[in-house]
């Protein structure tokens, strides 16, 4: 497969640049402002580009080797007598973009990439379940959403059960139909009787359906994306058979990002918390720092005592180019450091599970005084940036494993607040 060259200078920064020149510095600084909370004007859509989640901006490849090395300098002293005159925040974008070279993800599933940008067909689901399509009217709008209801729902009510509740956070370009074919998470809600909801990031928040991690107005209680996906499932759990002690949540890449906030900023509300190829808390504060954070981990926040810690179970593949496998660990270290201010008698673990069937991994574990596993982190060896034992039918997936829908399963099922 051919892919597209990319440019190595934004669309959206070479239109502020053209901006100041002609002397429109308010427009230009706008243009910045506008791209960094996800707006975007139709003259910068470029068809192709490759989307994957890096919030709403362009990949960027560095093809620049064989330029000429006297032009370069020339080119980049006028760029630095440009910049000299640009307001403060189209200063800051333009110093942290100048060097900063992202490569292709030579490990992504290209081929399953179009499943996340199409819409699906419905799923095929067994006799009696229900594959749900919802509405949420909360403080922050509308929002719409998917709720896999099992088969033996109804004998579940009729025996006065509650079920347990995991939220399913898609990747960027993906949607709920997509992610739900990725992960067969229905699949394991019918074996372990289980509800399943898939909140939907519109176009209309981000350009690439990534939700909006890097933000700061997204990342704490009561405000932005995290105050209407708490409303959600808060209305799931009173209007089923829900057990409210059993409630989890997970998601991929920027879907991981924001599960990770929402375990923090709602640590009554998650029993356990699953990130795959995600990062860290507040690992980034806006779109400059984000792409930097993917690229070699974020400077992520410090846990504190005060802060509850949710049982984490982290999947990341050491091939990944899309989110560096720094932020795996990071993920990791942050949780690690917050489960051992509250918890004693924990020990630690490394497994590295032998099978023909699906990637070689290293499993790092800390278990409490019960032997209950705490905390895990699957480092997947030779993966890229994909759900690992997902459906080849799904976007971002990769079917060789080890699974993590199972495994993650398998972690939650163990929790209750």
């Amino acid at each position: 497969m051919n892919l597209p060259k990319f440019s190595t200078t934004p669309a959206h920064l070479k239109e502020a640049m053209e901006l100041m020149k002609s002397g429109r510095l308010k427009e230009a600084t706008s243009v910045i402002q506008n791209n960094l909370s996800g707006a975007t004007s139709n003259d910068r859509t470029d068809s192709n580009t490759m989307k994957d989640v890096t919030p709403t901006t362009q990949t960027i490849q560095n093809n620049s080797s064989k330029t000429d090395n006297s032009a370069r300098t020339e080119k980049t002293t006028s760029t630095d007598n440009l910049s000299s005159k640009l307001p403060h925040r189209l200063q800051e974008f333009t110093d942290k973009m100048k060097n900063f070279k992202l490569d292709l993800p030579s490990a992504l599933n290209i081929d399953g990439l179009s499943g996340g940008l199409n819409t699906h067909s419905e799923l095929s689901i067994p006799e009696n379940a229900q594959f749900l399509k919802g509405n949420i009217k909360s403080s922050q709008g509308s929002h719409n959403y998917r709720l896999y209801i099992p088969s033996n729902y109804e004998q579940a009510l009729e025996k006065g059960a509650q079920l347990p509740l995991i939220v399913m956070l898609h990747g960027c370009t993906q949607s709920p139909e997509d992610f739900a074919t990725g992960t067969r998470m229905n699949e394991l809600a019918e074996e372990q009787q289980c509800l399943i909801v898939y909140p939907s990031q519109p176009a209309s928040a981000n350009q690439n359906r990534c939700w909006n991690w890097f933000q700061p107005s997204d990342q704490q209680q009561g405000q932005g994306e995290p105050a209407w996906l708490a409303e959600m499932t808060r209305s799931i759990i009173k209007d089923y058979a829900v057990d409210a002690s059993r409630v989890y949540i997970a998601g991929l890449s920027a879907g991981a990002a924001m599960a990770v906030i929402m375990a923090e900023a709602y640590p009554d509300l998650y029993a356990a918390v699953g990130v795959h190829s995600g990062l860290a808390y507040r690992s980034a504060t806006d779109l400059p720092s984000a792409m930097m954070a993917m690229r070699q981990g974020g400077a992520a926040a410090k846990s504190t005592k005060s802060s509850k810690f949710v049982p984490t179970i982290v999947f990341h593949g050491d091939q990944d180019h899309t989110v560096s496998i720094r932020n795996g660990s990071q993920v990791f270290e942050q949780a690690k450091e917050r489960l051992q201010a509250q918890q004693t008698d924990l020990s630690t673990q490394q497994h590295k599970p032998d099978s023909e069937q699906n990637r070689r991994s290293t499993q790092l574990e800390i278990r409490n005084s019960k032997g209950v596993s705490q905390l895990e982190y699957w480092k997947i060896h030779g993966a890229g940036h994909s759900w690992a034992g997902g459906s080849s039918a799904g976007s971002y997936t990769d079917p060789k494993g080890p699974d993590a829908s199972k495994e993650m399963l398998r972690f939650f099922l163990k929790h209750k607040l």
